[in-house]
């Protein structure tokens, strides 16, 4: 979960873990740590027509939840972090 600034900056001010409930390091608006953060919209034939889903999991709890998946998340290295 993410809460912004209000205003016409939106500074992002704080980035919780929808999961554990755990705040994740912010500096300046800017996150010190890793976050996945996953946003979808729902779009026909689905039980969520028109429905838009966000959220964000701390590293431990992404690690926890791709655990219980039936085929393995595919991995891959980066040879360059932006």
């Amino acid at each position: 979960m993410r809460k912004y600034e209000e205003g016409q900056d939106r500074k992002l001010i704080q980035v919780v873990c929808n999961k554990c409930g755990r705040p994740l390091k912010l500096e300046n608006g800017h996150l010190k740590e890793h976050c996945f953060s996953a946003d979808t919209v729902f779009g026909y034939f689905s039980r969520k027509d028109g429905i838009r889903h966000h959220f964000d999991l701390c590293e431990s709890c992404y690690d926890q939840w791709t655990a219980q998946f039936a085929v393995a998340v595919e991995e891959s290295e980066e040879p360059e972090l932006l």
